[in-house]
């Protein structure tokens, strides 16, 4: 008997041991404790967020005034011009202003700051600019006076004048936009165009 109570108390003792592991995975892993798994929502990760919703709010809003297209300039007819019926394009009483260069006539009312009224090439502004352009001049001597006498063929000028009148031409062509010709009073293409307005 003594026997079977030592295995009885052995067994008791199994039995308590597994018990107590019972108890003890009650209260603790049976496992090796793993790596703990963080939490999504740390204060980093929350500033990070905030941050990129506030970057996507301010990409995608709509803006707050609503954006309007720029209104076309009138369609400009290309037209033969005297140099009287030029002068009125000198940009007084809201008219665009207008400058002729070795017969092209180009509408420089964008640049109306520096060729209408006030501008430092006011001058220029309704008339024939070639020769001045050429020699580097503003003064009125430059301009033609005898507005229904013939064009100034400038013949005079030298090859450095007619190269700055080259460097100007190619300017004004890359910035603005050729709306006629210039050809001396009495010239057939300039009746003709009278006759068509």
């Amino acid at each position: 008997m003594a026997s079977d109570i030592r295995v009885d108390t052995g067994q008791q003792e199994h039995m308590d041991a597994q018990m107590g592991s019972t108890n003890m995975n009650s209260e603790a892993p049976l496992s090796p404790p793993a790596a703990e798994v963080t939490s999504f929502f740390t204060p980093i990760n929350l500033i990070l967020l905030s941050l990129f919703a506030v970057l996507l709010y301010m990409r995608i809003r709509p803006s707050k005034a609503a954006a309007t297209l720029p209104q076309a300039p009138p369609a400009t007819v290309f037209k033969v011009f005297t140099p009287p019926q030029l002068i009125p394009y000198s940009g007084l009483n809201n008219m665009p202003v207008y400058l002729a260069v070795r017969g092209h006539i180009f509408d420089v009312t964008s640049g109306r700051n520096f060729y209408g009224p006030g501008g430092p090439y006011a001058n220029f502004a309704g008339r024939d600019a070639s020769r001045g352009l050429a020699c580097g001049s503003f003064d009125e001597d430059m301009l033609t006076e005898d507005l229904q006498g013939p064009l100034d063929k400038l013949e005079d000028l030298g090859g450095e004048e007619m190269e700055a009148l080259r460097g100007w031409e190619e300017r004004f062509n890359e910035k603005y936009l050729v709306v006629g010709k210039l050809v001396p009073v009495g010239h057939s293409e300039a009746e003709a165009d009278e006759k068509k307005v």
